[in-house]
C-alpha cells in the first residue's frame, strides 16, 4: 500500500467504527489524512488510539455542500473514502428524513465535489447489502435490482444508484462497495448484536435479541473490511465504475452468533427473545466471488481468530 504514501485522502465519517480502522492503517503507510467528524466519543476506536492527533480534524457535516467541496479544495485531496452515514435500521425507521438527507445528500455532495475536482483518483462509495433489499436468493450479485423499500435500505438503494449514474454521465472515478455485517473493535453502536453480546457479557446482564433469533446475515471482520476499500483504491485503473460486493464464509443466525461466541469465549449468554424487529430483512448473504477472481481477495480473519481481541477491546472499555 505503498501508493497512498504522502497522498492527501479524505475519509468522511473518519471517527466512526470502519473509518476509524481505515484512518489507521493510512496513517501508518504515512497518508497525509483528512477525516469529517460532528461528535467526539472519548471511548471510541478512533479517539483511544490517538488518531485525532495524526490526522486533519474537520467538523463538517457530508450534507453540506459547500463545506464538502471547500474541504475537498483546501486540502488538495486525491482519494476519497465516503462513509459517513445514518448506519441503523432502527434509527431510520424513527427518523427517515435525517437518514435520508445524510445517506443521500451526502453521496451526492462527494460525487458532485469529485466531479467539480478533478484532481481526485478515486472515491470509494460506501453501499451495503441492504441495498439489495428483500431478494428471494440464496446469494445477492453485483448484477441484482436494488430493491430497498424502508427507509434505510432506500436510502442505499438511492445513494448506490446516484454513484452509478456519476460514473456513466461524467466518467468519476466511482467505486462502490456492498458489504455484509461488519464487527470488530470499536463498534459502540450497541442495537447490533455482536456488541450487545459483548456488553451482555462485561457487565453480566441479560442480552435482549429484537428479531425471532432466525435472522441471518454475514459476518465480516473490520480488518478485512480495511483491507477491501485500500485495495480497490490502489486498483482504481481497472476497477472504476464497478461494483463489488464484500462477504464471508460465516453465514450465520443471530442464535448462532450467540452460541458461537459462548463456545469461543467459554461465556454463559443469558438472552430474551423480544421479537419486536421493524423493517429488518430476516435473511440476506451476498456472493463476493468477483472481488475473488478480480483482485484477489478473501477473508483472512474468521471468528475463531477474531472474537477474542474484540472481546478483550469490549471488557477494556466497558
Amino acid at each position: 500500500m505503498k501508493i497512498f504514501k504522502d497522498k492527501n485522502i479524505l475519509v468522511t465519517g473518519g471517527t466512526g467504527f470502519v473509518g476509524s480502522h481505515i484512518v489507521e492503517e493510512l496513517v501508518r503507510v504515512e497518508a497525509n489524512v483528512t477525516t469529517t467528524f460532528l461528535t467526539a466519543n472519548p471511548r471510541s476506536y478512533f479517539f483511544t488510539k490517538k488518531l485525532d492527533k495524526k490526522v486533519n480534524m474537520a467538523h463538517v457535516d457530508v450534507g453540506d455542500y459547500e463545506s464538502v467541496l471547500d474541504l475537498v479544495t483546501k486540502f488538495s485531496i486525491d482519494y476519497i473514502f465516503h462513509l459517513a452515514a445514518q448506519p441503523l435500521v432502527e434509527v431510520a425507521y424513527y427518523n427517515p428524513r435525517r437518514t435520508l438527507y445524510s445517506n443521500i445528500l451526502g453521496t451526492v455532495n462527494i460525487l458532485e465535489s469529485t466531479r467539480l475536482y478533478p484532481k481526485i483518483k478515486s472515491v470509494i462509495i460506501a453501499s451495503s447489502d441492504k441495498a439489495y433489499g428483500k431478494l428471494k436468493k440464496n446469494k445477492y450479485e453485483e448484477g441484482d435490482p436494488l430493491l430497498g423499500d424502508h427507509p434505510y435500505e432506500a436510502s442505499k438503494s438511492s445513494a448506490d444508484l446516484i454513484a452509478q449514474s456519476y460514473f456513466k454521465t461524467y466518467g468519476l472515478p466511482v467505486i462502490i462497495t456492498r458489504f455484509g455485517n461488519i464487527y470488530g473493535e470499536g463498534d459502540l453502536n450497541f442495537s447490533r448484536i455482536i456488541p450487545a453480546i459483548m456488553k451482555a457479557i462485561v457487565r453480566g446482564t441479560t442480552l435482549d435479541i429484537r428479531s425471532d433469533g432466525k435472522y441471518v446475515r454475514d459476518y465480516l471482520y473490520v480488518k478485512d473490511v480495511v483491507t477491501g476499500y485500500l485495495l480497490l483504491a490502489k486498483n482504481i485503473d481497472d476497477v472504476r465504475g464497478e461494483v463489488f460486493n464484500f462477504g464471508s464464509r460465516e453465514t450465520l443466525s443471530v442464535l448462532e452468533i450467540v452460541n458461537l461466541i459462548s463456545k469461543y469465549l467459554k461465556k454463559k449468554i443469558n438472552y430474551k427473545i423480544l421479537n419486536c424487529a421493524k423493517n429488518e430483512i430476516s435473511y440476506q448473504s451476498i456472493d463476493y466471488s468477483k472481488i475473488q477472481k478480480r483482485l484477489h481477495w478473501n477473508p483472512r480473519f474468521n471468528l475463531i481468530k477474531s472474537i477474542i481481541g474484540v472481546f478483550n477491546w469490549y471488557k477494556k472499555i466497558l
